[in-house]
Formats: structure tokens, sequence, C-alpha cells
């Protein structure tokens, strides 16, 4: 009975106490752009006087400095919690800033650091992303294709041979685990987000797509006058393509992404993914109401690609200012299944271009804006299929986004470098590199294959055929294979040798609800091992880790790039290379 009394005393203390300013949006030690447009929102923790309600930037009140009031609710989302917003707001001057919020007792504050910019120094920017490009990655990607001997390389990719380098830090503003929507997002805004958020800081309100927004880098260019381009091989609504124009928490918003596409207007946009374009009426769309958004683009002008052929030619033609390519309905097929295997969704879309066609399409139709463009490329299956423990696709993809950045370069190249390029990782795999595994039967027969994965000594150096001229090799089920392994894990059968047939699938849906288990689909494979998982039975795949990522740059305004940096950081590389705080 004490214990009773003392915890509903206890429970009224609470009830009784003043409301603090819960959370504050833009959060403590954002750094800000001048000029860029953000939500301003004091959430508290209960019902607030309004009156008694102070909010002061640097000691002067917050509708002086922003120039308006805000929407006061004394009851948000119907429960006993406060909430002050304001919408698309901006700072004009550099400098740090206090943000004070009391209710007349109890008071919270939290700094900002307001940032210029000089003047402008590229004419372009190209930001690369390797969704999901662990060092593993790159480092197979180099052996694969440039060969190695005697503990040499035969040459240098091209996203390593670039002048400036750094390590940057992913973490979330909730985890130190982030995912590609809230990792994309800070570059695309300088501004940390949350797991699955798209350009907003996730408040507590009940609806994905009225969040606090923060302005995407492609609508300041808009503003200034400049191109955009964005061009994936993934679904063109998956995250890091979409967190260049999207404003919303959720990322699997797919139908709401399309429409914020449209509203952003980018002047290339590629990928698949058009099933989200499509009325639901149409074969094949996902969609949950009749809009046509293919054909909205098409009233605006936009030319259409389904096929790299009609990709080429559209490109091609003198008056297409703008170009929109829809390749899949869900994501493209990558380099190994498309070159080699004929896997994947090859048979039911055989004309995918590769992202190097992508991107030379892009550049040819961009550099024809006079103002000059920004572009991101993603090379988007790397993740997809390190997610699957698919580490030979991932590897080829990796080559496959190399060869679409040498293209880039030798372009800027051939523009006296007046481009600045950019290439990254949105987040880590916990992917190693550990040695080789020799299947060779005819000299070493009934050895398990778990034997047969050589490290240090033993593992000698890969015999992958020499490779083509665009750096891959006509074959990944050699004798000495490159031993990629994961080290976070679901329950699988591990074979130890590449899917020749399609992609893997290590899970399938367990007995439970919202679990998986072990695939059966290789469960008879000679040699096979039952790999019991590391993570959750609710986890179906690899997942995401919270190392550092590599950046590589050359161009003007690379000489930013060093030493460590946070994510958020390469947001303003960019936006000081185009000088868009000195445009005001």
């Amino acid at each position: 009975m004490i214990k009773l009394v003392a915890g509903v005393a206890f429970m009224l203390v609470l009830s009784a106490a003043p409301a603090l300013a819960q959370t504050i949006y833009p959060i403590d030690r954002a750094d800000i752009l001048v000029g860029a447009k953000f939500d301003f929102k004091v959430e508290l923790s209960g019902v607030v006087d309004q009156a008694r309600l102070k909010v002061t930037l640097n000691g002067a009140d917050y509708a002086a400095v922003f120039g308006q009031g805000g929407t006061f609710t004394a009851r948000e989302a119907g429960r006993d919690q406060s909430a002050l917003l304001l919408r698309d707001v901006s700072l004009a001057k550099p400098g740090p800033v206090t943000v004070e919020v009391s209710d007349g007792t109890q008071s919270r504050t939290v700094s900002w650091t307001v940032y210029d910019t000089g003047p402008r120094k590229a004419k372009n920017v190209i930001l690369f992303i390797g969704d999901g490009m662990s060092p593993a990655h790159r480092v197979a990607a180099r052996i694969l294709s440039k060969g190695i001997a005697e503990g040499k390389s035969r040459g240098k990719l091209a996203i390593d041979d670039m002048p400036h380098m750094a390590l940057v830090a992913t973490a979330g503003s909730d985890s130190i685990i982030t995912d590609s929507a809230n990792a994309a997002s800070a570059y695309a805004t300088g501004h940390k987000a949350a797991v699955n958020a798209l350009g907003v800081y996730a408040d507590r309100t009940p609806d994905p797509l009225d969040d606090p927004r923060v302005e995407t880098i492609t609508s300041l260019l808009k503003r200034a006058g400049l191109a955009v381009g964005i061009v994936t091989n993934t679904e063109i609504e998956d995250a890091t393509p979409a967190a260049m124009v999207a404003h919303t928490r959720r990322r699997a918003a797919y139908d709401a992404i399309v429409a914020h596409y449209f509203d952003a207007r980018p002047d290339v946009l590629m990928g698949g993914g058009a099933a989200n374009f499509l009325p639901q009426s149409a074969a094949g769309s996902k969609r949950k109401d009749d809009i046509d958004y293919l054909a909205r683009f098409r009233d605006a002008g936009y030319p259409v690609a389904t096929t790299a052929s009609e990709l080429n030619a559209l490109a091609a033609r003198p008056e297409t200012r703008q170009l929109l390519g829809l390749f899949a309905t869900g994501n493209m097929d990558g380099a190994l299944d498309r070159k080699f295997l004929k896997g994947g969704g090859v048979k039911k879309f055989p004309e995918q271009p590769d992202l190097t066609e992508q991107v030379q399409a892009a550049l040819t139709v961009l550099s024809k804006h006079e103002s000059g463009f920004f572009l991101m490329v993603e090379s988007g299956l790397i993740d997809k299929y390190a997610h699957l423990l698919d580490m030979e696709r991932a590897v080829y993809d990796t080559i496959m986004l190399d060869n679409a950045v040498r293209l880039a370069k030798d372009w800027a190249k051939a523009r006296n470098d007046d481009t600045l390029i950019l290439v990254v990782a949105d987040h880590n795999h916990p992917n190693s590199l550990v040695g080789t595994i020799n299947d060779d039967m005819a000299t070493t027969p009934n050895v398990p294959l778990r034997e047969r994965v050589g490290v240090y000594d033993k593992a000698g150096f890969p015999n992958y055929p020499a490779p083509d001229a665009e750096g891959y090799p006509s074959r990944v089920d050699v004798s000495r294979r490159l031993a990629i392994f994961s080290a976070s894990l679901p329950d699988h059968y591990e074979t130890f040798r590449p899917k020749l047939d399609d992609p893997n699938e290590p899970t399938v849906k367990g007995d439970q609800p919202d679990t998986f288990k072990a695939n059966d689909k290789y469960k008879d494979v000679p040699g096979v091992v039952l790999r019991f998982g590391n993570l959750p039975a609710m986890i179906g795949a690899s997942v995401h880790s919270g190392e550092d990522v590599i950046l590589t740059a050359t161009g003007p305004g690379s000489e930013r790039v060093h030493g460590s940096m946070d994510n958020t950081e390469v947001f303003r590389v960019m936006v000081d290379a185009l000088g868009l705080g000195a445009r005001k």
C-alpha cells in the first residue's frame, strides 16, 4: 500500500509540474545555411498557457526575428501537449544563435550555427553515392577490375584516384545506426534526421507528411536558377534518390514521394519504380489512387524513356532539356545479371540502360543548362545485394559505379574541370574481405567448403579471368574466389558460392508472425552449412553498420574534403562550392 500511495503521489507531482519544451526543431547544434528555408517547431510536454510562453532567438522575440508569428496548438494531436509551429522561415545573418523557450517557470535552450558561403567556385556538382558501399566492396572491385600481382594492384579505381579524401560519420538524430533515408537526407539538407525520415525532423504527430521540413539542395538550386538531375538504378522512390526532394518521415510513402518529384520538377529523373507513376487501374501499378503521373510529367514537357535506346535517342535531341527515364516497374537489375547471368528481372525488362548510359544521358541533357547543375547518381543495388549476402553482385555494381565516375571525370576534364565530383557511401555494411575460397574439387576432393576458406598466406590471390574493357571478369564461379563475409547475419544456408540463378534470398517468412527463417532453396547444395544468425528473428537480412564511410573528391571546392567529417558537412561542401549562401 505504501508503494502504491507513493506512486500516486509521484504522478500527481508530475502532472502539476510546469511543462518543458520537449523538443525544439531544428535540434541542438544544427548547422543552417543562410537563406535556407526550414520549419521552426517547439513541442511542449504538457498543456501550456500561450500567454506565458516565451520563445526567443539571441534574446529577441521569435516573431520579430522570423518576421511572422507562429501557429499555437494547445492540445496537439488531441493530447495534453502544446506546440508552436512556423513554416518556411529562414535566417539572413551568419553567426551563433541561441534559442530559448520558457513557460514562465522552466526553460529549454538549444544552439544553432548559421553559416554563409563564399563566392561560387564550381559550375556543377556531381554527387555519386554507392549505397551501402563498404571498403570491402571497393577493394574487391579494384581486384576484379584491375587485377593484382605480388601484392600490388595493376591500376586504380576512379573512385579512389582523387586528390581529397575523408572519413564521414553517419549516425542519425535518433540512433548510431543510420538507414539510407536519413543518411542521404543529411547530404541533401545538411540536417540530421531520424531513421526512415526524408527532409524532415520526425515529430510526434501521427501524420507522416506534416513534420517540420528542411530545405533540400535541389530546392535551393532551383531557386538559384540551376538545373537538377537525379539518377539511380533502384526505384526512383527509394530512400536515397527521394531524399533529394522529398519531405516525409516515412520513406515507404512512395505515392507521396512521386507527388514530391512532380512538385520539385528535377530536370532529369531516371531509375526504376514505374509502378508508382501509373494509376491503380493500369497493369503493374502499385498506386492507391488513379493519378497518372506518367501522363502528368509528359504534359509538363518531359519526354519519357523506358529503354536504353529510347534514352540515348531522347538525350541526343537538341531540344531535350528535361527527361524522365523509367526502366522497370521496380528496381532495375545489376551489372552481373544484365551483362552476364541474365537473371533477376532482365527477361521482363531486357533493355535496361547501364548506369554509365544513364549518367552520359544526364550529362548531355543537364549541360544544355548554361547556369550549371547538380546531379546525384546512386548505384543503389550495392546495398540491396549486401543485405542479401550476395557479394558478387554487390562488387559488380561497385565496378559499374566506378565506370560512371570515370565517365564523369573525363567529361569534367574536357570542360576545364569546372565540376566538383564527390563519391561517398551513405552508410556502411559490416562486410569484410577475409581471404579466398578454394573451390577446386579436382585437386582437393571431399573437403568441406568451410575448410576451403583460405586466410593469411593460404589466401593467395583469386583467379578470376582478365576483365573486359569495362572492368568485369566474365565469370565469378572460379575455383579461387574472394571470401567476403558479413558480421550481421540472419539464419541462412551458406553455400560459399555465387548465386548464378537469381539474386540471393537468404530467408523467407517464419512460422511466427513478423519473423524470418532460413530459406530452404539452397539447403541441398553440396557442402552447404546452416549458419545460425546473430540478429533478432524479426530481421530477415544483413543490416547496416555504424562505421565511418569513405568520401573522395576532386574539382573546385574539393579541398574542403579532408580528415574526419560528419555527413551533414557533405552538404556544406556542395553549397559552398556553388556559392549558394553568397547568392542570398
